[in-house]
């Protein structure tokens, strides 16, 4: 599974590195500043979730990896954004200079903006085999990181900080900060391949709980794991107030939880059959991580 996952990576990051080539010209400084958050060393989950739900429905990779590479521009604009002195105020990210700290808020700024702008550039310039296809994708790609999707769980977190929340609350403002372009992900990799509805239905399904079990264990990495590990300081949840899955229910009960929904998450593949033998395999790494 490491070896296919490795593969997966090296492909999306060879698309990243063509769609944000630097340009000698007066604002080179934006695209340096792009290209610096978006190869800081990210694990690349959603894109390889697109391309492997693509592929595991006879599909093409090369249909979906303009979206692939859009998502990962949309994930790390939300990274700059969520590491700004007005949102989380982090000094480090994968332990290398947060964007604001390398290159001022003004230019984390517009970073993160510039990335949101060129992730629909590269979709809306699709000319692939499956025009309807790729509607509705760039359709589900917007909607999943807007005000229904991240940006809705991100206004939730920051509303509820400082304040007790109930497990339902906690649940509904992960589904959207960190499911939604998840689940996203998975539905355009099923999409773009030519997965039929029930393989759409079961596509979400997956990647609903995957993203709740994913998170979880976040939170568990901020209680147990290290620095060193996460290459950002730890015991900043509990620092800054947050509601978490381990200050609501405990660390103990956190930990059954990440079991209980990455199974859920695997049983949710069922109707793909053996050809999801990589998917279980990536959601045990993925649920079992230290960083």
């Amino acid at each position: 599974m490491k070896e296919q996952l490795k593969e997966r990576i090296a492909l999306v990051d060879s698309v990243l590195d063509k769609y944000l080539a630097i340009k000698d010209n007066p604002q080179k400084t934006i695209y340096e500043a792009m290209r610096y958050s978006v190869f800081a060393g990210g694990k690349r989950l959603r894109p390889v979730l697109m391309l492997s739900f693509c592929e595991m429905c006879g599909g093409d990779v090369n249909e979906a990896l303009p979206f692939a590479s859009a998502m990962e521009m949309i994930h790390t604009y939300s990274l700059i954004h969520d590491d700004l002195p007005a949102m989380d105020n982090d000094d480090l990210r994968r332990g290398m200079p947060t964007s604001h700290i390398k290159y001022g808020e003004a230019t984390a700024i517009l970073a993160g903006d510039a990335l949101l702008n060129r992730a629909f550039e590269v979709v809306s310039a699709y000319d692939g085999k499956y025009p309807e296809r790729a509607l509705k994708a760039i359709n589900i790609l917007a909607l999943s990181s807007g005000t229904e999707g991240m940006i809705g769980g991100q206004v939730v977190d920051i509303e509820s900080e400082g304040r007790g929340i109930t497990l339902d609350e906690l649940r509904y403002l992960h589904l959207g900060k960190t499911g939604a372009i998840i689940r996203s992900a998975c539905t355009i990799g099923t999409l773009m391949g030519g997965g039929n509805d029930e393989e759409i239905k079961a596509a979400d399904e997956f990647a609903k709980n995957l993203g709740i079990a994913f998170q979880i264990q976040d939170d568990i990495l901020d209680v147990e794991g290290t620095e060193e590990e996460l290459g950002k300081p730890i015991g900043s949840d509990k620092e800054e107030n947050k509601n978490t899955y381990v200050s609501i229910l405990g660390l103990e009960k956190s930990k059954e939880l990440v079991k209980e929904y990455s199974k859920r998450a695997k049983d949710a593949l069922a109707v793909f059959g053996g050809r999801a033998e990589f998917l279980k395999e990536l959601t045990d790494y993925l649920t079992n991580r230290r960083n």
